[in-house]
């Protein structure tokens, strides 16, 4: 194969939010069919990748799980499908900078292993189907067809393989508040299928709210299935809803399988003052932005 000039790449991958998340069933396979709004973040992590043309291996090392084994990361499993579909040869070592939490609902895995793929099709100059691109993301992870395929905000559906691409008129910005305990996706969605019945968004009306600016219209018709049985695992997620609603935000709710809990709006002094407050209280705290459609 040919390789590009440049053997060492930087990227970032971007997290994302749920903007709302409904469970619509469970297939036999054992994914579950989801219907829900996906918002990429400014949050994201960076991500070094330099190929090793005669390497023996690839090597993954992330300033966050230290403790796992590189090869059982999404983003080294990721990297050993491709090269079984793409017969390509060469290896690489990739350092992984994490800024997104680990166990927070923001998808960070999914997105280093859906960036690390970006970078190792064009450094070595593959050009993949779309239908390739989907069924690879697919066998990784569902989350992952979201970041490689789009990354955009969107209506995501299926087992996370439908993808649609929503506008936003506001410029938002992301508060992330989170308790020092993870949850695992696994383990809520076990217990999310305990239940006779969750919770179900209106993300048609969340939609328009995002289309034409209005706040009351999502924050009325939003809610994360999700939420039900992870509040249940982690209680003090309830007092986190209510202390970011009692500081004055309106749009206020779960990302994914938690942990954690987010709050949007437009106003930019009311994130910063609420950021300090949320610190000293002892969370773990982001702010950052939504990306639009026009100002990725």
């Amino acid at each position: 194969m040919k390789l590009m000039k440049s053997k060492t790449m930087y990227i970032k991958a971007n997290a994302k939010i749920n903007l709302g998340f409904n469970i619509l069933g469970r297939r036999e396979d054992g994914y579950h069919l989801i219907d829900s709004i996906y918002l990429p973040l400014t949050l994201h992590d960076t991500i070094e990748i330099t190929l090793i043309p005669n390497g023996n291996d690839t090597y993954v090392t992330c300033d966050s799980f230290v403790s796992i084994p590189s090869k059982y990361n999404l983003a080294h499993i990721a990297i050993s499908k491709a090269r079984e579909i793409f017969h390509f040869e060469e290896q690489f070592r990739i350092n992984i900078h994490k800024s997104i939490p680990m166990g927070a609902g923001l998808g960070g895995g999914s997105s280093d292993a859906a960036a690390c793929l970006q970078a190792i099709f064009k450094m070595l100059e593959i050009t993949p189907t779309k239908k390739q691109l989907k069924d690879l993301a697919l066998s990784i992870g569902v989350d992952v067809v979201y970041f490689l395929m789009l990354g955009l905000p969107a209506r995501v559906d299926g087992v996370g393989e439908h993808l649609k691409p929503i506008k936003i008129k506001k410029d938002y910005y992301c508060l992330l508040v989170k308790p020092h305990e993870p949850l695992s996706t696994k383990d809520v969605y076990d217990k999310s299928d305990t239940y006779e019945a969750l919770p179900i968004a209106n993300l048609d009306l969340v939609s328009k709210g995002l289309e034409e600016g209005d706040d009351e219209l999502i924050a009325n018709n939003l809610s994360n299935a999700l939420y039900v049985p992870a509040k249940d695992m982690l209680p003090k997620l309830t007092k986190i809803e209510q202390e970011l609603k009692d500081y004055g935000f309106k749009i206020v709710s779960m990302t994914g399988s938690g942990s954690s809990m987010f709050a949007l709006t437009d106003n930019k002094k009311l994130v910063k003052k609420a950021e300090n407050y949320f610190d000293k209280l002892g969370y773990e705290v982001e702010k950052c932005k939504i990306h639009r459609q026009d100002n990725l």
